[in-house]
C-alpha cells in the first residue's frame, strides 16, 4: 500500500471549500484530467453518496467510482474510490486558517496486478497529481472575488 498526503491554503470560507469538493460533480471545472462526473445516489450530497467519473490519463480514458464514507460538514470528507487498476481510501480535512482554509488530504492507495510492483512511481505520480488537482481548486475558488482589470 502507497501512501500520498499533502496540504494547501485556499483562501475562502471553510463551507464553500468543502462544499464545491463533496460535489463531485465540480471536480472536472478544476481537475483538467476529469472528464465527467455524475451523481449516482440520490440527493443530497452526504454520508453515502456515489458518484461515477471519467478520468483522462494519457490517451487513455478510466472510469472510477468515489464513495462517502465519512461526512463531517464542513470539515471532514472520508472516500473510497475504485479504479480497475486501484484502489483508494483517504480523508479530506478542512480547518479554518486566517483568511481561508487549510485543507489535507491523506490517501491510502492499493495498486493491483502489475501496478503493484510500480508502488514508488505511483507515490511520486499521484503526489503530483493530487497537487495539480488542489492547487486548480484554489486558483477556481479564489478567482470568484479576483478584481477585473479596468481597461482603459
Amino acid at each position: 500500500m502507497a501512501h500520498i498526503s499533502g496540504e494547501i491554503v485556499i483562501n475562502r470560507p471553510v463551507e464553500e471549500v468543502f462544499d464545491t469538493v463533496a460535489d463531485e460533480r465540480n471536480e472536472p471545472r478544476y481537475n483538467p484530467g476529469m472528464l465527467r462526473a455524475e451523481k449516482l445516489s440520490p440527493e443530497p450530497v452526504g454520508l453515502g453518496s456515489r458518484f461515477r467519473a471519467e478520468m483522462r490519463t494519457r490517451s487513455r480514458r478510466t472510469m472510477m467510482t468515489i464513495e462517502f464514507t465519512g461526512y463531517e460538514r464542513p470539515r471532514r470528507l472520508a472516500s473510497t474510490t475504485g479504479l480497475a487498476t486501484l484502489d483508494i481510501q483517504g480523508v479530506l480535512t478542512f480547518d479554518p486558517v486566517p483568511g481561508g482554509t487549510r485543507m489535507r488530504w491523506s490517501w491510502d492507495v492499493a495498486p493491483r496486478g502489475l501496478l503493484k510492483l510500480m508502488s514508488p512511481l505511483v507515490v511520486r505520480v499521484g503526489a503530483r497529481q493530487e497537487r495539480a488537482i488542489w492547487t486548480g481548486l484554489k486558483q477556481l475558488l479564489e478567482a470568484r472575488d479576483a478584481p477585473t482589470s479596468a481597461g482603459g
